[in-house]
């Protein structure tokens, strides 16, 4: 009876094992996940995280000093920003505000564009409005942009769903003398759908007119009724050429970033509860760029793609940062900063840090991250 019963007992045991092994879930990577079977988030624990209120100014500190934070460092860090025209600077710390820094004549009110950052906050949307059942994005984008917004064929057209303007492969031209131009005669074939990855501007502006089709209003109300209104940010979408750019204080980014860390939820709020979609918006939606999602740039990834360049280079895209940092990243060196592990979001505005700026990444980060990790070492 013995024997038996510690037989049973291993099998059990061997089952369980099995059972777990087989339970782990896959990521984009692996390109198992289908972004378009939701599944649902829950809120994370209440009081693990500070959310200041959606209306006024009332918003929690944390000192340095609370955090053992290095002072040296610190004022180090402070003059590196000042010479490098810095205008805003924020660290949030489980929400609270350990730091925030205006410099070279900014102010808290002061309205800067976040350029490509505003990319992640058209990517939420969208996530958003397919989690409401507006759009689906392995839908054709021609449903929503029309039969013909290209000079691709009508097949052609077909085979590009609006998850690839999100990740940066439709495939459409980009040596068109404007990158940026989302006129019928600059969106040209060049690629196979899903087969090149290159930062495309225009195929990324076309999601707003995707979105403003789809829900039946004007883009920038989608976004205040989806996202703005519910966390307490201020600002607009407003037209730069071809390209539209967000334009908010750098309070209203450090919101965005806490709700993005928070995945998806302000405090016990539901914004984005799409599980599904916001996973894969946060992990490699290709394999020729893995440090790229929906918009999103990917730390600690085994190879990259710049800005602008057709070269694969090795290694993570930010050295000096944590490898599971996420990152919205625009022209001139607007930066936004999502490390989890940490429970920390970093905000920079202000004009170029690094003399040579490749769109969003530059020499800028590695050197910013440096000063960072002197501060809490």
């Amino acid at each position: 009876m013995i024997k038996k019963a510690t037989l049973l007992l291993f099998v059990i045991l061997c089952y369980s094992c099995s059972s777990d092994d087989n339970s782990t879930s896959s990521t984009v990577d692996d390109n198992t996940t289908n972004p378009t079977t939701p599944t649902t988030s829950t809120p994370p624990p209440p009081n693990s995280m500070y959310f200041p209120p959606i209306t006024g100014s009332e918003w929690e500190n944390i000192s340095p000093e609370q955090l053992g934070w290095n002072s040296t460092a610190e004022q180090e860090l402070y003059k590196f920003l000042e010479e490098r025209e810095t205008s805003s600077f924020i660290i949030l710390k489980n929400g609270k505000i350990a730091i925030e820094k205006y410099f070279n004549g900014a102010f808290p009110d002061s309205n800067d564009p976040w350029y490509s950052i505003g990319k992640t906050l058209t990517a939420m949307t969208v996530g958003i409005a397919q989690q409401n059942g507006t759009l689906k994005i392995d839908e054709p984008s021609s449903k929503y942009l029309g039969q013909g917004w290209s000079e691709l064929s009508n097949d052609q057209e077909q085979d590009i769903q609006i998850k690839h303007h999100l990740s940066m492969n439709t495939g459409l031209d980009y040596t068109v003398p404007n990158n940026n131009c989302t006129d019928t005669d600059c969106l040209k074939y060049r690629n196979p759908v899903g087969s090149f990855w290159y930062y495309h501007n225009a195929p990324y502006t076309l999601i707003t007119k995707i979105i403003a089709n789809a829900t039946q209003s004007e883009f920038n109300d989608y976004v205040k009724t989806a996202i703005s209104s519910k966390i307490g940010m201020t600002g607009n979408f407003t037209n730069l050429g071809f390209a539209k750019v967000y334009h908010s204080n750098a309070r209203s980014m450090a919101r965005f970033g806490l709700l993005s860390l928070n995945k998806g939820f302000w405090g016990q709020s539901p914004i984005l509860t799409d599980k599904t979609y916001y996973d894969a918006m946060i992990n490699s939606s290709q394999t020729e760029n893995k440090a790229y999602g929906y918009s999103w740039w990917l730390n600690g990834k085994e190879n990259y793609r710049l800005p602008a360049s057709e070269k694969e280079l090795q290694g993570s895209i930010i050295p000096e940062a944590p490898k599971d940092l996420i990152a919205g990243l625009g022209k001139n060196d607007q930066k936004l900063y999502i490390i989890p592990s940490q429970n920390m979001v970093i905000v920079r505005m202000g004009k170029p840090g690094a003399a040579k700026v490749k769109l969003g990444l530059s020499t800028f980060d590695n050197e910013l991250w440096s000063k960072m990790n002197a501060l809490w070492k």
